[in-house]
């Protein structure tokens, strides 16, 4: 990994954090922990009404990126509209796969997480645990889809939810 440069993230930026999805930088600021200084990316959530405060010398390190080209939503979406794979292992396992791509900030990751969960109106119902994993998943795709392509959540949502429709079944 390369050691990311100031230059490489500046303030009003959308990047996406693995572990929170996207945020906006606000601003890059020094402050003096445990005796050290560092330059740390002040980042906001605000949805979740978060301010994250990173290093920029481990922002790479840790996951933290820009966000995704167009092309990349495209795929991301295409993923949508493909078969489910559902793995014919345990639930536990299975959740912690999901868990895990959730969590990796990867958004063609993301979008297998919301493909595999999904539910039409005429299939059986889901856990909870199951609806957690596919809201929470569903939630990053959206706010990447929507900051990518420059429009709202809301048109964001329906463009994921035309993708998920017009799936093969």
């Amino acid at each position: 990994m390369t050691k990311t440069k100031k230059s490489d993230f500046r303030p009003n930026d959308f990047v996406v954090y693995p572990a929170h999805g996207v945020g906006r930088i606000v601003s890059i600021e020094e402050q003096e922990i445990a005796g050290l200084r560092l330059e740390l990316f002040v980042i906001s959530f605000e949805k979740d009404k978060m301010t994250l405060r990173v290093p920029t010398h481990k922002a790479t390190e840790i996951g933290m990126r820009s966000l995704s080209s167009p092309d990349v939503v495209t795929k991301a979406l295409d993923t949508l509209r493909g078969k489910a794979r559902v793995k014919r292992a345990m639930w536990s396992r299975r959740a912690q796969e999901y868990e895990q791509k959730i969590n990796s900030g990867d958004l063609l990751s993301i979008a297998e997480v919301v493909r595999d969960l999904h539910r039409s109106d005429d299939q059986r119902e889901q856990s909870y645990s199951e609806r957690q994993l596919y809201e929470a998943a569903l939630e990053r795709l959206t706010r990447e889809v929507a900051a990518v392509s420059g429009v709202d959540e809301m048109n964001a949502q329906k463009t994921v939810d035309s993708a998920l429709t017009s799936r093969a079944a």
